[in-house]
């Protein structure tokens, strides 16, 4: 059973930002659908998985600028992820299916961003499947939460590591891994970070699943 009334939002203080006001007006009024916003978080959410898994084979000034690139690129999925929201609700464009347009693309959007960052950990055997880890985990804190919506129970988007937490320390190791090879870390920044943000993940999972079967025994 599906609670009536309009999805959860994940709550976040910048949807109250006058920036951000201003920015969904201005895209409210030029008449830019929030379901194309959506997807246009995905295209950036590309763009970064694709920097991250190519700066193993750059060279030069090539390899810090892929890093930069890809936090770039991260920042601008977040930054669509939130317009999209207040385009629709705010901006009264709600559609009947955007709900979909809204979740679905944030799914791949993960999976590619963290199976770059893996990628991109060339000094290490296993940074390829610490990457496609971190993706597995990703998914499976967003299906905790649905599956608590879906069975009338609050969704849960707590931490840690929930998708802004993840996305924060990726856009941080993407910017100190500009240094790695300066340092002779070789890549160990980013292993860092995934490796916190699966132990991360893997305490939300709990901890979203305790929460949803508490309330359930209330019923």
């Amino acid at each position: 059973m599906v609670r009536d009334g309009p999805p959860p939002r994940r709550p976040l203080k910048t949807r109250q930002r006058a920036w951000a006001q201003g920015l969904a007006r201005v895209l409210t009024r030029s008449g830019v659908a929030p379901n194309a916003i959506s997807m246009a978080s995905l295209v950036f959410a590309t763009a970064a998985g694709i920097c991250l898994g190519f700066t193993p084979r750059a060279e030069g000034i090539a390899r810090p600028a892929l890093f930069l690139a890809a936090a770039a690129c991260i920042q601008l999925r977040l930054l669509c992820n939130m317009l999209d929201g207040l385009v629709a609700i705010e901006g009264g464009r709600k559609t009947v299916y955007g709900e979909v347009f809204n979740d679905m693309p944030d799914r791949f959007a993960d999976v590619v961003i963290l199976v770059g960052a893996g990628y991109s950990i060339a000094n290490f055997s296993w940074g390829r499947e610490l990457g496609w880890l971190a993706a597995v985990l990703a998914l499976m804190t967003a299906y905790i939460r649905l599956l608590g919506g879906s069975m009338g129970v609050s969704q849960y988007f707590l931490g840690p590591m929930a998708k802004p937490h993840r996305m924060a320390l990726l856009t941080a190791a993407c910017v100190f891994s500009v240094f790695d090879n300066y340092f002779g870390l070789g890549g160990q920044t980013m292993a860092l970070a995934l490796a916190l943000m699966v132990a991360g993940m893997l305490v939300t999972c709990a901890r979203r699943t305790l929460r949803i079967v508490a309330d359930l025994k209330k019923r």
